[in-house]
């Protein structure tokens, strides 16, 4: 009977760790998964109102959250601009200043239709973003349809480029 305890704690250690090491850490559920986009209301780089209402047309969204002082953001950054060619790209500044952001911009380009600045967290947090940079990809319909977290790569830009050509 004690080693008949002791090959069920050792089975069992061991498929709990087999099962965890076949999972992918980047693939993170979202709650957000064919829902309407959270509700929020910020400003742009003009000051002006940026909120969820500026995402509600018809046609496919990219958001993306980042900021100037998050060096994964600036390895993602040309991808970006590459993807706002073809399609809308919206940024959500993670607390971060006007100077800095207008900085960046001159020196790297601005692939953003429109930019939110987030100085609170709190529109983050809606989000469910909990590191930057995060990125999300919004339907026709306005559904959230995809979120990628972390920089966006040249190993996983056709994937994200396959969800959106597949959303249209």
């Amino acid at each position: 009977m004690k080693y008949f305890i002791i090959v069920a704690i050792f089975l069992s250690t061991f498929t709990l760790f087999y099962k965890g090491l076949k999972n992918d850490p980047k693939v993170v559920p979202s709650n957000l998964i064919s829902k309407d986009v959270p509700n929020f209301s910020l400003k742009d780089l003009n000051g002006k109102p940026f909120s969820n209402q500026d995402l509600s047309y018809k046609g496919i969204k990219i958001v993306n959250f980042f900021a100037s002082w998050c060096p994964p953001c600036k390895i993602e950054h040309e991808h970006l601009v590459n993807l706002s060619k073809n399609y809308d790209v919206y940024g959500i500044v993670k607390k971060d200043t006007l100077d800095n952001i207008n900085l960046w911009f001159k020196k790297k380009g601005n692939p953003y239709k429109m930019i939110g600045f987030d100085n609170d967290g709190l529109t983050s947090i809606e989000w469910g973003v909990y590191g930057l940079p995060e990125t999300f990809i919004i339907s026709k319909s306005g559904k959230i349809i995809y979120r990628h977290i972390g920089p966006i790569t040249e190993n996983n830009i056709d994937k994200i480029v396959d969800i959106i050509d597949s959303s249209l």
